[in-house]
């Protein structure tokens, strides 16, 4: 390794964990793919990642950011080196996300029914009834097979000691498996003898188990039910995302303004008449999917609804009103929900998490501002977000106003080390940040999990933000067999 121009001048940090490099040496899971680039000249590696940015424009691979409301479409930036998971940790980290998926989804059933869990003293009511996504109308509202959180994004972080740390969960509408799929297919065209040789654990067939989850959800006794995928349309910023998805799945792709509610029941217009609607994986939000009964003037939604999915007539994935479990300030909360359904400890930890209606936590939170990462609660993207370490006075008094204003709309996180991941930019290896999101499916079997997941990168030298659409891209996540 000594002297190669990629690997000879890269910094390992003492304080951060290095995904590739630990105590001066290359890891041992690492080391298959090393020995691969290091036979490879510098110029072919860039030749490589051209590859992989011409493909990504030819396929289309974009997502949307939003500024001053304008959508401004961009390629997803793309790492050319893998992040590599070896076999056990992957096992842990499988074991950690089912049990917490199981605890959230019998918190979800218990807030929305008899609500034990507020009645037993472990979650104050006040924090439920204040959450902006806690539903109302799906007060006593039967789910298909008690099932709310069919489809799952559960963001990870490294911490400097090599622990896995939950950062939040995204329970609603999560995004970025299709980025998860067209990274390994990349990775395939770049690097074609290198995932068989490494024994990487595959990711193509996630969209026929989402597919065989889907068709598992529906009410209806028949052979074939017909499953949509409902989009709020082109503007909206994973729009690729939806395409592909029902692409693979071979599924309809539809809007709002083609299904309509008769006698509770959803149909589907086509150029034969309507066709029953079975099961709906809808990528719109809850306050925009009934106009009937959220927003009037939701023009992406189906008038009606929600009284069909409330009679059973019609499944939705994810259930309504889920997203009041993954609100930032119930997130703190998690650990007591395993405790108290489970009877079991954590396996994964939560990052330690103040919620800033809390005068003494507010105060701690303003005197060690610097230290903080303070979130909204119900914000993501990136957006709505503080780091203490990279902000001026100016945004932190403004942030400081806007907390004193509305406090239970924000929390507060100490600055995480994020693990680092090497990169290939301007020609060498380079240290950036990483997080990971691995996907999970929750059927009537229990809960499957893809064995990847999408490995988003800070691109910034010293970044700690990883969202896309605040300037960060991704790498392909191999999980290697054992």
């Amino acid at each position: 390794m000594e002297g190669h121009p990629l690997l000879g001048k890269y910094f390992e940090h003492p304080e951060i964990w290095d995904e590739m490099f630990g105590n001066g040496d290359i890891r041992p899971h690492y080391k298959n793919f090393v020995s691969a680039i290091e036979n490879l000249a510098p110029e072919e590696i860039t030749r490589k990642d051209e590859q992989a940015k011409k493909l990504f424009m030819t396929q289309g691979v974009t997502f949307t950011v939003y500024s001053s409301g304008e959508g401004i479409e961009k390629i997803f930036p793309f790492d050319v080196v893998p992040r590599i998971i070896k076999a056990l940790e992957w096992k842990h980290i499988e074991d950690g996300i089912k049990q917490r998926l199981k605890a959230l989804n019998i918190f979800l059933k218990d807030i929305y029914h008899q609500q034990f869990i507020i009645k037993d003293g472990i979650i104050p009511a006040k924090l439920i009834y204040s959450c902006p996504n806690f539903l109302r109308e799906m007060m006593h509202v039967d789910v298909p097979f008690d099932i709310y959180t069919h489809i799952s994004g559960v963001d990870l972080i490294r911490d400097y000691d090599g622990q896995f740390y939950v950062l939040e969960d995204n329970l609603r509408t999560p995004s970025g498996v299709s980025y998860m799929l067209e990274n390994r297919s990349i990775t395939y065209r770049i690097f074609p003898d290198l995932i068989p040789k490494n024994n990487v654990l595959p990711v193509k067939d996630y969209p026929d188990r989402l597919l065989k989850n889907l068709l598992s959800l529906s009410n209806v006794q028949k052979s074939n039910p017909t499953v949509v995928l409902l989009t709020p349309g082109m503007f909206n910023s994973a729009y690729f995302e939806h395409t592909t998805l029902a692409r693979l799945m071979g599924i309809e792709l539809v809007e709002g303004r083609d299904l309509v509610v008769e006698n509770h029941h959803v149909y589907m217009k086509t150029t034969k008449g309507l066709e029953k609607v079975d099961v709906i994986y809808r990528r719109v939000d809850d306050e925009f999917i009934d106009p009937l009964v959220f927003r009037p003037d939701s023009m992406l939604g189906v008038p009606g609804i929600y009284w069909a999915y409330r009679k059973g007539n019609v499944s939705i994935v994810n259930a309504m009103g889920n997203g009041v479990a993954d609100d930032k300030a119930v997130y703190a909360y998690v650990p007591d929900m395993i405790r108290y359904y489970l009877n079991e400890e954590p396996i994964l930890k939560n990052v330690p998490t103040y919620q800033l209606a809390d005068p003494e936590n507010r105060k701690m939170v303003f005197e060690n501002m610097n230290k903080m990462v303070i979130k909204k609660t119900n914000e993501s993207g990136g957006y709505g977000m503080l780091i203490g370490n990279s902000a001026t006075e100016k945004e932190m008094d403004d942030f400081k106003k806007a907390i004193n204003s509305d406090p239970r709309s924000f929390i507060a996180q100490p600055i995480i080390n994020l693990s680092s991941s090497p990169c290939y930019i301007n020609g060498e290896l380079q240290p950036r940040r990483v997080d990971l999101r691995p996907y999970a499916l929750y059927g009537p079997d229990g809960v499957d999990i893809v064995p990847g997941g999408l490995t988003r990168v800070a691109l910034r030298e010293g970044s700690l933000v990883v969202n896309s659409s605040q300037g960060g891209g991704s790498k392909d996540t191999w999980v290697l067999g054992s």
